[in-house]
């Protein structure tokens, strides 16, 4: 397409743009393999580190935390688990779904170090695992 029409070179772009942001959301929410087979999900992530401790925010709204699996597999977080649909909207009218649902799994490479077994908590919708520093691994 020719720059010389500013109006079809901006069209063009927007359409880009839209097709790059469909594209990203393909994948962040796209199904993975797992040891079972099953269809999953991978949830998005915040991974953040305080001189103490690691901190990953994990968003999973409406998830409880007690239902989430979190454990460090060869220095990898491996955090598992399902969101259900809640079972009085499972006979809704559904207009529009857009946050997943079913068996979710997400392994996060952690910075090298020593930690101790994750601790989870939940913060405005998001699943948060503290991972403490062990001693030996502290700066």
């Amino acid at each position: 397409m020719e720059r010389s029409f500013p109006r079809d070179w901006m069209w063009a772009e927007a359409f880009a743009l839209l097709a790059r942001a469909e594209r990203l959301q393909r994948e962040v929410f796209r199904p993975v393999s797992s040891a079972t087979h099953a269809a999953t999900w991978e949830p998005p992530i915040d991974v953040l580190e305080t001189a103490d401790e690691l901190l990953v925010v994990v968003a999973l709204p409406g998830v409880d935390p007690d239902q989430v699996e979190a454990a460090v597999v060869d220095g990898d977080l491996a955090i598992a688990g399902t969101r259900i649909l809640p079972r009085e909207l499972q006979t809704a009218v559904i207009h529009r779904l857009e946050l997943p649902h079913g068996r979710f799994e997400r392994h996060v490479r952690l910075p090298a170090g020593t930690y101790r077994q994750p601790r989870r908590m939940a913060a405005n919708g998001c699943l948060i695992v503290r991972l403490e520093k062990a001693e030996a691994s502290r700066g």
